[in-house]
């Protein structure tokens, strides 16, 4: 019997999962488009395997459909959602390597569907974001990660960005001060679309570089790729041994959080 509904969201370098059994593809069609995704199981687990980008990396980060995944991931019922992000690091005590179970967010993203919510019907919803990431999500990870013996980091601020360039060192140093430990492209508006739909949302970030400014060497997209696929297998053993102690229940307040959310709405 199948006791919980997991999602995983693979970033750049995380285009599928090996320990996954029977694994199928399936497609879900929401209003915002049609999702694919793999299917499979695991310890009595439900696992949905979603690539962000697409299997061969075809979608770049301000062309996701973020509304349509993340509708597509509460029409299949899911209790949890794993993420990953590769990221660049503006932080010492963060270095390429290392795992970050980020905490907080700033949005410098500008062109993107950025909530579920449009005023449609006349319904105008504020989400609270005083604690962006599920923490129940969160601790499950960071104990399962030490439990492994791998280098986990409670906490850190992601800034997201629009993509799909790399950030100036100029926009570094201004991210700096504003208290930003990483840099990204992908986990806006993703993480505020999963607490609006009420889904338990965690990221694990991936530095792989320093970011602009702070790195010796002009950044690259292969450097990003090569960082990963060496980081993979443990990666695997980290997102494998993380479903396996996720509960239906996490006892969090994020469901709540979607009460208005009505799967297709």
């Amino acid at each position: 019997m199948v006791e919980v509904n997991v999602a995983i969201i693979g970033g750049s370098g995380v285009y599928q999962q090996n320990f996954l059994e029977n694994e199928q593809d399936i497609e879900v069609e929401t209003r915002f488009g049609k999702v694919s995704l793999k299917q499979g199981l695991y310890c009595n687990r439900r696992i949905f395997f979603m690539a962000r980008h697409g299997g061969g990396h075809t979608v770049p980060a301000h062309r996701v459909n973020y509304r349509a995944n993340i509708a597509a991931l509460n029409k299949l019922q899911v209790d949890a959602v794993i993420a990953t992000a590769a990221v660049g690091t503006l932080n010492q005590d963060m270095p390429p390597g290392s795992r970050i179970i980020i905490d907080q967010f700033i949005d410098f993203t500008r062109h993107r569907p950025v909530t579920f919510y449009e005023g449609e019907d006349g319904m105008v919803v504020h989400t609270d974001f005083s604690e962006p990431y599920c923490p129940r999500l969160r601790k499950k990870i960071l104990d399962t990660g030490k439990k492994l013996g791998q280098s986990m980091v409670d906490g850190g601020c992601y800034l997201c960005t629009e993509g799909p360039r790399f950030e100036t060192p100029a926009e570094i140093k201004m991210f700096k001060k504003w208290g930003a430990d990483l840099v990204g492209m992908t986990n806006l508006p993703e993480a505020v679309l999963a607490r609006e739909a009420g889904l338990c949302y965690a990221t694990i970030a991936l530095p792989t570089n320093y970011a602009a400014g702070i790195s010796e060497e002009p950044l690259s997209y292969e450097e990003v790729i090569n960082a990963m696929d060496k980081d993979k297998p443990e990666l695997d053993k980290l997102l494998a041994e993380c479903v396996k102690e996720i509960s239906a229940d996490l006892t969090c307040s994020c469901k709540k959080a979607g009460k208005h959310f009505s799967g297709e709405s």
